[in-house]
């Protein structure tokens, strides 16, 4: 009798051994290759002509009414009159956002042309609808700077869906005529910035991947930088945000100047464990 207890005890053991290693391994491969589903691809195959990028309405309603009926489901941008970071921070030259006049998509990509005449920059930020108001998932982007000039810019970045979260990430930034970076914020905490070691003139990958305590940050597939710390890590819904701009270290865009940015595939996928 006690030979078959001892026997049922020691099998017990086994078993809860055996299932606590199993759940351990599971968290471990779920913390390290997170699994995704794609909510949301394009290799704009559909095109919008200049000026398809208006009427485009406030946060809440996203829509651009002057877009093709394919493609209101899954764009909207920052509306004309919206003042870009750089008109906010009240620098020398800034910009407002004038979608209907710097965005198109033709040939399988989608152009932003930002200019100068002589006052402000007309700066543009698109906005995959998919992923508005998500926590987690992973964002991806292949992009290149057709033509450079100093004074514009790029933070392609998720921003807090609700304000009260300090919560950025920025990636990729920079001026256009510098390398392409990664910066991620939170309020006065210090910065944290990775090099891509990359130039924009050229095709590359971006991919931003984010979970619970995660965030990892690729070129072209390569880990460039990642962090887990829970000051950097957002914990609220955040929203991506293509954005293109007025520089704002004091280089300025020149009068009668233009710049653009193209993308050729943009994939928003949400995160299943």
């Amino acid at each position: 009798m006690h030979v078959k207890r001892i026997t049922a005890v020691i099998t017990a053991l086994i078993f809860a051994t055996m299932t606590t290693a199993f759940t351990s391994v599971a968290q471990s491969s779920a913390a390290t290759n997170p699994s995704w589903n794609i909510q949301f691809s394009t290799s704009f195959s559909t095109a919008a002509r200049l000026g398809s990028f208006s009427g485009c309405s406030n946060w809440g309603a996203d829509i651009c009414t002057g877009l093709p009926n394919a493609l209101q489901s899954s764009w909207w941008a920052y509306p004309a009159g919206w003042p870009d970071t750089a008109t906010a921070r009240n620098r020398p030259v800034g910009g407002y956002y004038e979608p209907q006049s710097t965005v198109w998509i033709s040939g399988g990509q989608m152009h932003i042309r930002m200019s100068r005449g002589t006052g402000s920059v007309s700066s543009a930020a698109v906005v995959p609808k998919a992923s508005i108001n998500k926590r987690y998932g992973r964002y991806t982007e292949t992009v290149r700077v057709s033509k450079v000039t100093t004074g514009y810019k790029s933070a392609h970045l998720l921003w807090p869906h609700n304000s009260g979260s300090k919560f950025e990430v920025d990636f990729p930034e920079n001026d256009w005529d510098t390398a392409p970076s990664a910066y991620i914020h939170n309020g006065s905490a210090s910065q944290l910035s990775f090099p891509s070691n990359v130039n924009w003139t050229q095709w590359h990958t971006y991919t931003i991947e984010w979970w619970p305590g995660h965030l990892s940050l690729y070129v072209d597939g390569t880990l460039i930088g990642q962090t887990t710390s829970s000051t950097y890590v957002p914990n609220v819904s955040m929203d991506w945000i293509i954005q293109n701009e007025s520089a704002l270290n004091g280089k300025q865009a020149p009068k009668n100047s233009s710049a653009q940015i193209d993308i050729s595939y943009v994939e928003y996928d949400s995160y299943v464990g």
